[in-house]
């Protein structure tokens, strides 16, 4: 058909909605190939830096960006009328949970609703937002109908889950395998045209809901055994086992292990999420998610056991948590990033104020601290000096930068409480360290 000969000659236009730690990568991708691009985002400030040449996400360069932009392939814009400009549509938007654990399809049925303005016979829209399953027949595709035009017919619809996973130096956006899945053959066929052009592998499923599956399966196969060692963990620290030397030790063994590192909790727009999206449609069916829950109570429940830690270690010097003095280093939700989406340090952040505890924080990727979904705690990073470290009572470890000296951070302070095994190399000092 007429739109996969001019995907084939690189002649489609591509556009992509919501252009963060997803969408931008994937945006860039397209160009590098020599596809004309429009970046489409609600947020006014990244479409000015970008048009700019400039960057807002710490991996990726304003080299890159300005590459991108000198190119005349791509333009950054908050206008959806474009929207009928392109042939293929990428959605990369956000899909949070409620304060009470359900998905928040606000992102996607607002992206729907304004697509469904402007998008014209002929397109492929393709949803790459991690959710339940028949969210891409059952959600978006009913709104996106509502422009008069016909699903599968006039336009077709498909799932890609993203598999991003920022700052890896081994895998980037072009070189990860990429699931699709449609409904029918012909959006198949489009969809793996779409992306063969940019991936290096291209690996179609039956259908949309397989694929959205897939995403799922993917983060609840890392949730559940996250929670795993984080309950081992808690078992071995109550033994006076320490839980790292057991996962070094195990994981020399060849075959039938893979090592999973407990931490103060989960962070990332994945594996705290998609695990409760699928334990909320599974009700639609009369199915309990029992296994799966009980990996989400035991990951959220992680940093109000760091707190009692510190709380625990506070009392064996004859200090309490109330009225001390706590740095939390690192607010990214892992190290060397600036993502603090989901990330553990805001939940530590928040019971420690509760608990009467006088917090600050450094992490050198995130000058302050941004209003969150469930949080809006106004702090700005100290600066990391010996004098800093000293009037604190405990410094925190939740996330381990490599750009942290822990010989000086540990000499300096007068108590670390170490979440990510970071200080394993310090030898001077062992006393002031406690495993949390």
């Amino acid at each position: 058909m007429d739109l996969i000969k001019r995907i084939e000659k690189r002649e489609a236009v591509i556009g992509v909605v919501g252009l963060g730690y997803v969408g931008l990568p994937l945006l860039m991708e397209f160009v590098d190939q020599g596809f004309k691009t429009i970046g489409f985002d609600i947020d006014d400030r990244k479409v000015v830096l970008l048009n700019k040449g400039q960057s807002y996400i710490k991996h990726i360069s304003a080299e890159r960006i300005k590459k991108v932009v000198d190119s005349k392939l791509f333009s950054a814009t908050s206008d959806f009328s474009r929207i009928k400009e392109v042939d293929c549509i990428l959605i990369c938007v956000p899909t949070p949970l409620t304060k009470h654990r359900e998905p928040d399809m606000s992102f996607i049925i607002n992206t729907s609703e304004s697509l469904a303005k402007h998008i014209r016979q002929g397109q492929l829209i393709v949803l790459e937002s991690s959710t339940y399953p028949g969210t891409t027949e059952e959600c978006m595709k009913p709104i996106l109908e509502k422009s008069g035009l016909k699903g599968d017919q006039d336009f077709w619809v498909a799932f890609s889950p993203e598999r991003e996973d920022p700052n890896n130096p081994n895998f980037n956006t072009r070189t990860i395998p990429k699931v699709i899945g449609a409904n029918t053959e012909t959006a198949r066929q489009l969809t793996k045209a779409l992306y063969d052009q940019v991936i290096v592998k291209t690996v179609p499923v039956s259908s949309s809901q397989a694929a959205e599956a897939t995403k799922l399966l993917e983060n609840i196969f890392r949730s559940v055994n996250i929670a795993l060692v984080n309950e081992l963990k808690m078992i071995f620290d109550r033994m006076g086992i320490d839980v790292w030397e057991v996962i070094g030790a195990a994981k020399t063994k060849p075959f039938g292990y893979m090592p999973f590192y407990p931490g103060p909790g989960l962070g990332g727009h994945c594996i705290p999420i998609d695990p409760f999206y699928l334990t909320w449609k599974a009700r639609e069916f009369e199915m309990n998610t029992r296994f799966i829950e009980l990996a989400g109570e035991i990951n959220t429940s992680m940093p109000f056991w760091v707190v009692n830690k510190v709380m625990e270690a506070l009392n064996e010097r004859g200090k309490s948590l109330k009225g001390c003095k706590v740095l939390v280093l690192g607010a990214a939700y892992k190290k060397d990033i600036d993502d603090p989406r989901e990330s553990p340090s805001f939940k530590l952040m928040e019971i420690l104020l509760e608990r009467g505890a006088e917090v600050n924080y450094n992490d050198p990727y995130i000058p302050e601290l941004p209003a969150m979904r469930m949080y809006d705690i106004k702090r700005k990073s100290i600066e990391l000096t010996a004098k800093n470290i000293a009037k604190h009572d405990v410094v925190l470890i939740s996330t381990d930068h490599s750009v942290y000296d822990w010989n000086f951070i540990v000499e300096n302070s007068k108590m670390v409480v170490d979440t990510r095994n970071a200080t394993a190399g310090v030898q001077k000092n062992r006393d002031k360290i406690v495993k949390a």
